[in-house]
């Protein structure tokens, strides 16, 4: 399917090519985790986690689900956001927390969602989106819907408490929900031989009575008929499928962690060298005369330009008011919360030279 041209013009490349989509989609997100990675080490956001070396993943899932598929994710997923539309400037607006933020500021950077595209908030806290995708699920399965429930999460992740029990419930209810395992060696920095002592994830599946597969998290060709075939399974059985994508985090876990220590710097070099998925892309793309050396770079340039652009206008956007801080909870604000309301005005006012406001 990837290789089919789309029926109507894609809007953000004005192309019938899927496949072209597809890799200016992943250089667009690296070119993105590039400059914003490098805003936060200049101060600019407070934090900030990259996709490095596992976009195929995002974008092989991405376009085999449709947009009535509900994607509960981490945090490290943001390409199948983008996919279904999330624009630069979206992203970079939630990430400097300004007016414009769908999330008004209140969550961390890269924690995006997006009602209109079917993609729930993400949250730091790791595995509480498995359960919540089962429910999901259960809930699509009893309306009737020709949907599923699409989870994503990383090999770390899978040694919590909700992996198994989302498991063991979404096998008993039956619910159609795809359980997406994206094991990139490290959980922080735990290396996987340190995580558990079995054959990965997949092999976790049988015990709960789950379909599952692995596949290699670095062809887009193959994640992409992997999700497909998983979610017509998951559609036509009423039940849930496990899917393991092998990969390797080539950026560090976050702008909080350095990788080196726990791993070499001639590791990273060699999956880098050897298993990049976009190099990959970019042979296939090549050797079948699709594009040239000069469109890659071409394409990349034009990324990169439209990246910075979006960051500085998300920069040059005024914060949300403090009003925000109490709103969307409750239609009347309770006493409790107009008392902390004005004992922070209040506090701002007694320091008024420490705050810029």
């Amino acid at each position: 399917m990837l290789l089919a041209p789309s029926v109507h013009p894609f809007p953000d490349i004005e192309s019938h090519d899927t496949l072209l989509r597809v890799y200016t989609h992943m250089v667009r997100l690296r070119e993105m985790d590039k400059i914003l990675q490098n805003s936060q080490r200049q101060g600019r956001i407070s934090f900030y986690m990259t996709c490095h070396g596992e976009e195929a993943i995002h974008f092989g899932s991405a376009a085999a689900l449709e947009l009535q598929d509900t994607v509960l994710a981490q945090y490290r997923e943001a390409g199948i956001l983008m996919w279904r539309g999330f624009s630069l400037n979206q992203f970079t607006d939630q990430c400097f927390g300004n007016i414009k933020d769908l999330g008004k500021g209140r969550q961390m950077p890269i924690h995006y969602g997006s009602r209109a595209l079917n993609y729930q908030t993400i949250s730091s806290p790791l595995g509480t989106q498995i359960p919540q995708a089962v429910g999901a699920a259960y809930r699509l399965k009893l309306a009737n819907k020709d949907a599923v429930a699409a989870c994503f999460f990383g090999d770390g992740c899978a040694s919590t408490t909700d992996f198994h029990s989302g498991l063991n419930f979404a096998a008993t209810l039956n619910a159609p929900v795809i359980f997406f395992c994206r094991n990139n060696g490290f959980a922080i920095s735990t290396p996987v031989n340190e995580q558990y002592a079995g054959d990965g994830i997949v092999s976790r599946a049988p015990g709960y009575g789950v379909a599952a597969i692995r596949v290699d998290g670095n062809d887009i060709f193959a994640v992409h008929e992997a999700v497909r075939a998983a979610r017509k399974y998951a559609l036509e059985h009423k039940a849930p499928v496990l899917i393991e994508a092998m990969t390797y985090r080539q950026g560090h876990h976050s702008t909080s962690d350095d990788s080196f220590r726990y791993r070499s710097s001639n590791e990273v070099q060699h999956f880098a060298d050897n298993h990049d998925p976009i190099d990959r892309l970019q042979k296939f793309m090549l050797r079948h005369e699709q594009l040239t050396s000069d469109d890659f770079a071409a394409i990349e340039s034009r990324e990169k330009m439209a990246v910075i652009e979006a960051m500085r206008d998300a920069e040059s956007k005024p914060k949300q008011p403090l009003e925000a801080l109490f709103t969307d909870v409750y239609h009347e604000l309770p006493p409790s919360l107009k008392e902390q309301q004005r004992q922070l005005y209040e506090h701002l006012q007694k320091y008024p030279k420490e705050y810029k406001l």
